[in-house]
């Protein structure tokens, strides 16, 4: 690799090893340059002008309420991004995101912890269910929910199928209470006024209470049943497609079938790995680094890549059809999501494609030889080994 930044007198600066930029004497954030070495000191390849594609939740304003906290990323923050938008959000024990229901399609990762869910659809059918760790959820567009956090709390990932979405503009029962008529809330429910005297005046929007019962206690039998699809998915509990690097494992409307509008992946990257060179045919890329460090570089065309970055808690991003990898820049594993606007999660390998091409035209469009034709799989395998180490910085007084 090219693009270890220089050292001097203990202090990186902008200067690669073929001795391209030089030193930076002005006022600078270190420990950021430090965080991103690829854009301090990008690789000799990349080239051209891409938009960001990196932006972290620790740059997000926090939302605090008694009962938990959020904090979000939509195309306000992360213009390129406008096919998902993100959720971080923790509840504590008894902590309760209010009833309320969403324009957007909501899809949820479980990252600590445990939590109970409930939900009905326009058929009158109801659903609570416990979720934990790995655990994935999904309410489609317009159907009314809520989410408490158990005994320790929880954390969880939220991401909704268009970039504008906010979390906090949502349609919640506590705020259409405190903008009807009492008289109409009265003849709607058959029951005084008073019996409202005391409801919120506004959005209640994450509150605290008590940590509920065993489920069994909270069951609310409905005669219309239980909806049809579960709204839940247990993601880790489900065999991964394992090589010789890592795993992934697949999700969407085929295994999870009430995903309508949301499909993912979950990456694991060993050290010395790295998602394969590939691109995705349906739509845009909307990535959530759950733990350790990478870097993307994203090819654009016409001569321009980028390279970016990531660390736990960073999003990321990759425009419809862009060529991409992900290699694991850390000594633990890289884990991520890989998130789509979509019903089905599919890929391009690039060395499947090759592979299944005729060898001469390979061959004569890229010159090389039988040292990498025979090399070529005609399986996808989305974690590959990578056997080259980035070198250490060189320390110069």
């Amino acid at each position: 690799m090219e693009n270890v930044p220089r050292i001097i007198n203990g202090i990186p600066q902008p200067i690669r090893r073929d001795g391209a930029g030089g030193i930076d004497a002005g006022p600078r954030d270190i420990m950021r340059d430090i965080e991103n070495p690829d854009m301090f000191v990008p690789p000799d390849t990349d080239a051209g002008l891409l938009p960001n594609l990196k932006f972290s939740f620790s740059d997000t304003h926090m939302q605090l309420n008694h009962g938990g906290w959020s904090r979000e990323i939509t195309v306000r923050d992360f213009p390129v991004a406008t096919t998902l938008a993100g959720v971080n959000m923790s509840l504590t024990a008894g902590g309760v995101r209010e009833l309320h229901w969403h324009q957007q399609a909501e899809w949820a990762y479980m990252l600590l912890g445990k939590a109970r869910i409930t939900s009905v659809d326009q058929a009158g059918r109801n659903f609570i269910a416990d979720v934990g760790e790995g655990d994935l959820w999904y309410f489609p567009p317009g159907i009314p929910h809520s989410i408490q956090g158990l005994e320790g709390g929880c954390e969880f990932l939220l991401v909704f199928d268009d970039g504008s979405f906010s979390d906090l503009n949502t349609l919640s029962i506590s705020d259409w209470f405190a903008h009807t008529p009492k008289e109409v809330l009265s003849a709607n429910f058959g029951v005084p006024e008073s019996v409202f005297e005391y409801i919120p005046n506004d959005q209640v929007y994450i509150f605290q209470d008590y940590v509920p019962g065993p489920i069994a206690s909270e069951s609310v039998p409905s005669p219309f049943g239980t909806v049809p699809y579960s709204f839940t998915h247990r993601l880790l509990a489900q065999p991964p497609i394992r090589t010789s690097g890592g795993s992934v494992r697949i999700v969407d409307s085929t295994n999870f079938p009430i995903s309508k509008t949301v499909a993912a992946a979950l990456v694991e990257i060993e050290p010395g790995a790295m998602r394969e060179l590939h691109w995705h045919p349906n739509q845009a890329e909307w990535q959530y680094y759950l733990a350790g460090q990478g870097r993307m570089t994203v090819f654009a065309g016409n001569g321009a890549a980028r390279t970016f970055n990531y660390r736990a808690g960073d999003v990321g991003y990759v425009p419809f059809a862009y060529g991409h990898y992900i290699q694991n820049t850390g000594t633990e594993t890289l884990w991520f999501l890989e998130m789509f606007k979509s019903d089905r999660f599919v890929d391009v390998s690039l060395n499947q494609w090759m592979a299944l091409t005729p060898r001469p035209l390979v061959r004569d469009n890229l010159r090389v030889g039988s040292g990498l034709l025979d090399a070529l799989r005609k399986e996808k395998w989305p974690v590959v080994k990578y056997p080259e180490q980035a070198p250490a910085p060189q320390e110069e007084d």
